[in-house]
């Protein structure tokens, strides 16, 4: 599986040459500032303070190393494998000594990011329970003869040991289209496409 990378990402990561060539640790140097950002995200003043330690220019370090902490980490959420990681950035012109400073990097470091990705992920909370109830209108002071369903469900949810309920309101034909839309994604599921996709978010 390659990479797909914008123009914004590879003008980004275009300014990794430079960096790299100015750097007298090289793309070491990169690298680590690279994971840096993504275990605590983009401090401006951090970027400033290596930027003047390095001897390079604060905004070119900057987006340089959001091309190379986008390139690390959506290659390790995928877990791309060694060939198509080498072809994803061949196409970004690098001479083949960066190129292999770059793959190395990723070797070394893809278990680490992913690490650091699974603890930024948002944390949903669970089912635990759902009560629902049905409430038919029959009539009103309008019209004397109708037949208007609701069906009202609560959910009960938890969430790091907290219990929360969310009362949800709906007509029957909504609530109908909901239920054939999660089937629909179930089915989804257990597709070879989608199995093949679990497999490497592991």
């Amino acid at each position: 599986m390659l990479l797909v990378l914008s123009e914004e990402q590879r003008a980004h990561l275009g300014c990794l040459p430079s960096l790299v060539d100015s750097l007298v640790s090289g793309a070491g140097e990169l690298g680590r500032l690279a994971l840096e950002l993504l275990r605590h995200g983009g401090a401006p003043r951090a970027v400033e303070t290596a930027a003047r330690s390095l001897s390079v220019d604060a905004e070119a370090l900057q987006r340089g190393l959001d091309g190379l902490s986008f390139l690390l980490a959506e290659s390790s959420k995928l877990m791309i494998s060694e060939t198509d990681f080498q072809d994803s950035v061949h196409v970004l012109g690098f001479s083949d000594e960066l190129n292999k400073l770059l793959l190395q990097l990723y070797l070394d470091n893809r278990k680490e990011i992913r690490g650091v990705l699974s603890e930024l992920a948002p944390r949903l909370p669970s089912y635990h329970n759902l009560e629902w109830r049905l409430d038919v209108q029959l009539a009103s002071r309008s019209l004397r003869q109708q037949i208007k369903p609701l069906v009202t469900l609560k959910l009960h949810l938890s969430e790091d040991g907290d219990q929360t309920a969310q009362v949800l309101q709906t007509d029957p034909s909504t609530l109908l289209h909901l239920i054939r839309q999660l089937e629909q994604a179930l089915g989804e599921m257990k597709s070879n496409h989608c199995r093949r996709i679990v497999r490497n978010m592991k």
